[in-house]
This record gives structure tokens, C-alpha cells and sequence, in this order.
């Protein structure tokens, strides 16, 4: 199995190495180190601690770890991969030059063989659900130890990774640790193949995230520079197809709060210059963010920079989580909650149903079933103050409760980083 795996990905070098290059002349950071992608440019690190975050929301939710491990093991570097150049920007927000970076090699064996010949981890932590056979051969192979933070295996996935049990199976053997998110998440694993001594239920450390003070200070000021006394309301990693149904929300709530202004933040960079076409082809004023002014009287304002999203829930009454309206499967529930934001969803979560859930369960969330309900929903909480504080606070309360996979992963990581440093 795993030489058909290795004979398809080069079969499919060509193909895939078009499709990079298309979506660079969309967007040009794709083009950024792209030789990583293939096996050159790595950096020479011996000694590493290595985090792996695809994108955005990875690497967010890996912020706090990534601290901790700085606090604990000064001593060491530390290297962030990720998949998106996205996710590249928001490490070089988030550290600066604290941390090295790359991207993340594609799964050729050869462009494997070369991140490995340049950098040597003595631990490798992978957030949430990234199964790379050969990556994973690669820690294997040289004795690294690898574990999977936060890991998860959705409902949806469960069929496809059973078409490929042999391979799945000989991928989890390598020595792996699955900490994972839930029971459930790992009776999934278990029944993948993964080695239940090595397999154990840690939490998610998504939870582990704690408010900013700076970050709700500058939300506080920046609504006050930007909108005034106005009435804001966000609508947060929106999708093609999903920012025509949020703009028509936003006009029929116009109808009814004739001041209120929406925030509106594509998830991906590439498309803030269509979506800017689609809001003034709708009719609406606008302000993008990178115009440096403030709203003034305009419906609509664009967001149309990268890592000021949590600045942005900060300065609104309401969020609204996308990716949710459209069958994407959601985004981040956690990052708005830790402000204390009251937050909305649209019926799509299942990227994340268990949180989702729970949240739901006690109050911290509303979930709409579509564009109708979304317009009455976001209504309400713009006219009930308390209510909306209420939803906030009851998000708040949730992480608090839910607190400690970051503690327990650091013990967990502790002999294996002790180990390999003594070696």
C-alpha cells in the first residue's frame, strides 16, 4: 500500500505543482519559499522542537503551547510549519522571529528525506487531525518521538481513512501519541489502527486560550475611532457564496437599526478584492480597513488585512462565526468566545459539532438554521443588551471550566523532551 501511496504522489507531482502555481497567480505568497514545498531551502536545525499548524486556526490554537514551550525549554529552538501562507503570516504575527518557520514539505518521499536531512526534532507535535504517511514514517524511522495535540477525527472522515486501512494503520504504528480531544475521538483512532497504550484522552487546548487585556483595550479603542457610537455586528471567515447571504441579512436588519454597521472578514486574503467588487455591486457604502479612515456612515466595512479578526470581535455587540451558512463545516467557536463576544452560527459545524454543541447546551452559542433566522437572531441581540452579555458571559464561564489539556500535555511532553536532550 504505502508504494502505491509513494508511486501517486509522484504521479501526481506535475498536476499538483500547476494547481500551486494557479493559485499563486491568485495569490502571490504562494509563491513564498516554494522550494520548501519540494524539499529545498530548509533551514539547518539541530535540536528542535517542532510544531506543525496548517493554517490560521491551527496556529492560533496552538499559540499558547507554543509559549509554554518557549517558558519551559528556552534552551531549545523551536520550529512552526504550517501548510497556507496564512497560517505563515499569523506565526510571524504571533512570534516574530522568536520561532523559525517553513512550510510544510509535500508528501513526495524525496522532499521528506530532505527536511529531515536539514532539521533534526527532538519532538514533533501535530495539532488536530494531519495524517502524513511518509512524515509520519519519517519521525518513525529516526526514533522522534510524535503526538498529536488536540487530535481529532471527524464522523465524515471515518469512511474515507477505512478505504485506506492498510496504509492508516501502518502510519499510526511508527510510535505515535494520540492525545486526544475525546473518548470518542479516540475509540476513532483506536479503530484505525492506532496503539492504545499510546493513545489517551487529553482535552483540547483550544481551551486553553486566555482573554488578551491589550487585545480587548484595543478593540474597545478601535470601535470607538472606527464606528462611533454605532451599532456593529461581525460576520468573521466568510466563503464564496457566503458573503452574498450575510449582506443580504445585513440589509434587512438596515430595516430595522438603520445605523448598524457590518464587519465583514473573508477568510482567505484572495479574495478581499472580490468581495469589495460584490459589496458596492450590492449597493452598499463601503470602507475597506487598509483606507486607513473611519467608517463614517458606510453599511459595510471590509476587512481586508490579515490577524486583526480578534481586535475586530472585541469592537462588536454581535459575531457571527461563518463558514457555518455555507457547507464548509464552521470555524473557530473559542477565539470570539474568550472576549466575551455573544456569538451566532449558521447550521454547518461539523468541522467542530462537539463544541458546537456544547456550547449550544449551555447557552453560550445560537445556532441558526438559515439567512431568516440568522436576520432575527442578530436583531434580538442588538436590541437585548442582557441577553447578548449573557451569551458572552456564558462562553467565558465554558473555557474557564474546560481549562487544563495544556497543563496535562506539557507533563505529558516533559520525559520525552528530557530524554532526548540527555541522549
Amino acid at each position: 500500500m504505502r508504494f502505491l501511496y509513494n508511486l501517486l504522489t509522484y504521479l501526481l507531482l506535475i498536476p499538483f505543482a500547476c494547481y500551486w502555481v494557479v493559485r499563486g497567480l491568485g495569490n502571490r505568497t504562494y509563491f513564498e519559499r516554494l522550494g520548501q514545498r519540494f524539499g529545498f531551502g530548509f533551514p539547518k536545525i539541530d535540536r528542535c522542537i517542532w510544531v506543525h499548524a496548517v493554517s490560521v486556526g491551527e496556529v492560533q490554537a496552538a499559540a499558547p503551547l507554543i509559549r509554554a514551550l518557549q517558558e519551559r525549554y528556552s534552551d531549545r529552538s523551536l520550529l512552526i510549519t504550517t501548510v497556507t501562507p496564512t497560517g505563515a503570516a499569523r506565526v510571524r504575527r504571533l512570534f516574530g522571529d522568536t520561532v523559525q518557520h517553513c512550510f510544510i514539505p509535500f508528501e513526495f518521499p524525496n522532499a521528506v528525506r530532505s527536511f529531515f536531512r536539514n532539521v533534526n526534532p527532538q519532538a514533533a507535535l501535530i495539532m488536530e487531525t494531519e495524517i502524513w504517511p511518509n512524515l509520519y514514517r519519517g519521525c518513525g524511522i529516526r526514533g522522534i518521538p510524535l503526538i498529536l495535540v488536540s487530535a481529532r477525527i471527524s464522523p465524515r472522515s471515518v469512511p474515507g481513512y477505512r478505504k485506506l486501512l492498510p496504509l492508516i494503520r501502518e502510519t499510526l504504528s511508527h510510535g505515535i501519541i494520540i492525545a486526544a480531544q475525546s473518548q470518542v475521538d479516540a475509540d476513532r483512532f483506536l479503530v484505525l489502527g492506532a496503539n492504545p497504550v499510546r493513545t489517551c484522552v487529553m482535552g483540547n487546548i483550544k481551551f486553553d486560550v486566555e482573554a488578551d487585556p491589550a487585545v480587548l483595550q484595543e478593540g474597545k479603542n478601535l470601535r470607538a475611532e472606527l464606528f462611533g457610537d454605532r451599532p456593529v455586528w461581525i460576520a468573521a471567515s466568510t466563503h464564496e457564496g457566503e458573503e452574498e447571504i450575510v449582506l443580504d441579512v445585513h440589509r434587512d436588519l438596515l430595516a430595522r437599526h438603520s445605523d448598524l454597521v457590518l464587519v465583514l472578514v473573508p477568510r482567505h486574503p484572495e479574495r478581499f478584492s472580490p468581495v469589495r467588487d460584490l459589496i458596492e455591486k450590492r449597493g452598499f457604502s463601503l470602507v475597506a480597513r487598509t483606507e486607513n479612515r473611519p467608517a463614517g456612515d458606510a453599511a459595510v466595512f471590509l476587512c481586508d488585512t490579515m490577524g486583526e479578526v480578534p481586535l475586530f470581535y472585541a469592537a462588536s455587540d454581535v459575531a457571527f462565526v461563518a463558514g457555518s451558512l455555507v457547507p464548509i463545516g464552521g470555524h473557530n467557536l473559542l477565539e470570539p468566545a474568550v472576549l466575551g463576544a455573544p456569538i451566532v452560527a449558521g447550521p454547518h459545524n461539523f468541522n467542530a459539532q462537539d463544541i458546537v454543541d456544547l456550547f449550544v447546551d449551555r447557552g453560550a452559542c445560537r445556532v441558526v438554521a438559515g439567512p431568516g433566522e440568522l436576520v432575527e437572531t442578530v436583531s434580538e441581540l442588538l436590541s437585548d443588551h442582557e441577553r447578548a452579555a449573557s451569551l458572552g458571559r456564558a462562553g467565558q464561564q465554558l473555557l474557564e471550566e474546560n481549562r487544563g489539556a495544556l497543563k496535562r500535555l506539557l507533563v505529558l511532553l516533559e520525559p520525552l523532551l528530557v530524554d532526548r536532550a540527555s541522549n
